[in-house]
């Protein structure tokens, strides 16, 4: 995806929800973002909205010392996730097709790992998740993910964000984990997974886990380490979890599965999906399927 006009209004707000989440004076917050506004017309906004977020955050984090502005809600968001996977699991279980219900369950966790600012109340989360689990819709395309994973050699997990990253435990474990490595944010951006939130959900205890060596919030490959980059060579599978991993990689010459809570507008119009849908992209080379549920 190529940034447009539109993602604007969503690099502003969440640059100032970054700030206030660094600085406390609101004077110093304001000198922040004049001079924030004043870059966002400069760099080149023909590749994906994710270039142009990642300066905007090193820039926050440099003027503010912040290396990580969403520390303390990342580990309220980890903490969240891993009380509520134990009632969670009891729902899959009880499910007729649990495999369905584990996918539903790992779209529906970025609701866990959302945005501090607009926050759901920790009811509204535990409701949201209970109600993922259950019925069979996405079936079809759960049995093609797991299908896809079986006859795969080597498949790459991208994590999306931390609280939502406990939850994508449960499917991973489902999955054949010998064939996975899990790939995480290289440092802290945003309220992105990296690897101090893959182990505190416990992930090194079952797969590989990588982090990609670049602080984008996506996947910018040309920013990622040589051996992350060998590693999405390698694989004949991606799943990849998230608006900005879609956004950075679903153009990609790889058979992918883009599990991601569809919130920005521009996304949603690419996808062909309404907003607010928890949505599967399947790309298989010039081939793409989309199927959505839409969240009550």
């Amino acid at each position: 995806m190529k940034t447009n006009l539109d993602c604007i209004p969503c690099f502003v707000q969440q640059a100032t929800e970054a700030v206030r989440l660094s600085v406390a004076d609101e004077s110093r917050q304001a000198e922040i973002m004049r001079s924030l506004l004043s870059q966002l017309v400069g760099p080149d906004w023909l590749g994906p909205p994710t270039v142009v977020a990642q300066r905007l955050h090193r820039y926050i984090r440099m003027e503010t010392g912040n290396a990580d502005p969403y520390r303390a809600y990342k580990e309220r968001m980890n903490r969240l996730a891993l009380e509520l996977l134990p009632c969670l699991l009891r729902e899959v279980r009880v499910e007729e097709f649990p495999q369905t219900a584990l996918v539903r369950l790992a779209l529906a966790g970025n609701l866990v790992g959302g945005d501090p600012v607009t926050d759901m109340s920790e009811m509204e989360i535990r409701t949201a998740l209970c109600r993922a689990c259950r019925g069979d819709c996405m079936m079809d395309s759960a049995k093609d993910l797991f299908l896809a994973a079986e006859q795969a050699r080597h498949i790459l997990f991208l994590t999306d964000n931390a609280g939502e990253i406990a939850l994508d435990r449960a499917l991973l474990e489902a999955l054949p984990v010998a064939k996975i490595v899990v790939g995480v944010r290289g440092s802290p951006v945003v309220n992105d997974a990296t690897m101090d939130d893959a182990e505190t959900a416990g992930l090194q205890d079952i797969v590989s886990v990588m982090p990609n060596g670049s602080d984008a919030p996506g996947t910018l490959l040309e920013d990622c380490s040589d051996e992350f980059r060998r590693e999405f060579e390698a694989a004949d599978l991606i799943i990849a979890k998230g608006q900005g991993n879609y956004e950075s990689l679903h153009g990609a010459s790889k058979h992918s599965f883009f599990l991601q809570h569809v919130t920005c507008p521009c996304v949603a119009a690419h996808c062909g999906v309404p907003v607010g849908s928890m949505a599967i992209c399947e790309r298989n080379g010039t081939a793409s399927r989309q199927i959505n549920v839409i969240v009550q």
